[in-house]
């Protein structure tokens, strides 16, 4: 079956360092790279969010701000993966790296002078979403290219991605009420900056030419194929549009709808912290576990994921939901460390960046419409019965990717 044969991804001309096994000066690099990256992205939304509000715009401004950042990030990582493909990965990283610095520079200077005209801002909102989605694609080929170690190296991005998806839109509040919301734009410019200048301090040797005159289209139908041939991958993909539109995408807004009322403010905030350390001690778990069946026990470890919103459904006290966010973070970012491991070490070099791309095009794209029918779902049913249901999908999600053999059957892959 073409999706349990492995050669491809371990005939990777590239060598990396020699030595550490996850951490290379290649390495490194990369995760110096990624988390100022992850930083400045965990600290926009909270900064245009307190820019416009504190500058006297109303609340849907904001709703627009965020629509205009990620529709261009939905709509175009596919065309990402294929220009991933054509010009290297790295080189894409970096022209988006500085696109984002220049966007965040202009940001610094309306929010400075203040955003008389919204879609001056609206504009370089749907810039950055753009840049994002050039940058996604090769995010994930670079991980095998710069550590031997590549499950470890997931754990450890996956980590810090917990951590600056925590610290980012608290320095962001901190700096946007102590000073103007144009110093956290400073800041990001300033970060993304940096990671252009590590990405471009990597050794990764020569990258595979593509032919020459392949056309856009040839190269997304051809990325379709190599997607479209590998059922476990596309398995996993269709069952988790699934869990994103009926469970994961109204599970945040009614979430919020329910425990705040309840609890406050302040506890919900306490238990997204919860949740974030979750998120942490699953990376740690996904550095030390190594299981020979990486998908089969991601979903095992996605069992976690109900206790979430059946806890808020059975208004369980703050300290043990506290505890039920914890172990759902933990649950939800092994499974993502054994499924993002899997995919980097089973897809050959040359079209795993287009892969990547249909990949998170097709994980991301139900989640706005989970999210945009959370609200008359609620309405017509109440938020605990949508709360519950979500749960009883998430256990399906379980049992679906348990009762797919293409899924469960496959094996760990060491690409080094």
């Amino acid at each position: 079956m073409p999706e349990l044969i492995s050669p491809p991804a371990q005939a990777a001309a590239t060598p990396v360092d020699a030595g550490s096994a996850i951490w290379t000066r290649n390495f490194r690099l990369y995760f110096t790279a990624r988390s100022s990256g992850l930083l400045s992205d965990a600290m926009l939304p909270v900064a245009v969010a307190a820019g416009l509000i504190g500058a006297g715009h109303p609340l849907g401004s904001v709703g627009y701000a965020m629509a205009f950042l990620l529709a261009p990030f939905a709509g175009l990582v596919l065309v990402g993966g294929v220009l991933a493909d054509r010009f290297t990965a790295r080189r894409l990283m970096i022209t988006a790296d500085l696109v984002n610095l220049a966007t965040r520079v202009a940001m610094a200077f309306l929010f400075f002078t203040g955003v008389d005209r919204l879609w001056q801002l609206y504009a370089l909102l749907a810039l950055a979403g753009t840049a994002a989605a050039m940058f996604q694609p090769g995010a994930a080929s670079t991980v095998p290219l710069t550590a031997r170690d590549v499950q470890g190296a997931n754990g450890v991005l996956r980590t810090s991605e917990a951590l600056t998806a925590l610290l980012g839109p608290a320095l962001a509040g901190l700096l946007a009420g102590a000073a103007a919301t144009g110093w956290v734009m400073v800041i990001a410019a300033v970060a993304y900056g940096l990671s252009a200048c590590c990405l471009l301090a990597l050794r990764l040797g020569p990258a595979p030419a593509r032919p020459a005159g392949d056309r856009l289209w040839r190269n997304l139908v051809e990325g379709w194929h190599e997607f479209r041939s590998r059922s476990w991958m596309w398995g996993v993909i269709v069952i988790f549009m699934f869990f994103s539109a009926l469970c994961f995408g109204p599970l945040l807004p009614l979430a919020a709808g329910v425990l705040v009322p309840e609890h406050g403010s302040t506890a919900y905030g306490l238990l997204n912290c919860a949740f974030g350390a979750g998120t942490v001690l699953g990376g740690l778990l996904a550095i030390r576990l190594r299981p020979v069946r990486p998908l089969r026990a991601g979903a095992l470890a996605m069992l976690a994921f109900p206790l979430y919103p059946l806890g808020i459904v059975l208004g369980l006290s703050v300290p043990v939901l506290a505890g039920c966010f914890l172990v759902t973070g933990a649950g939800v970012t092994f499974w993502s460390v054994m499924w993002a491991t899997s995919v980097q070490t089973q897809v050959a070099p040359d079209v795993l960046n287009r892969i990547h791309a249909y990949e998170v095009a097709g994980s991301v794209c139900m989640a706005p419409v989970g999210a945009a029918l959370a609200g008359p779902a609620a309405e017509a049913f109440g938020p605990r019965a949508v709360l519950a249901t979500g749960g009883g999908v998430a256990v399906l999600v379980v049992a679906a990717l348990f009762a797919a053999a293409p899924i469960r059957r496959l094996r760990r892959v060491d690409a080094r």
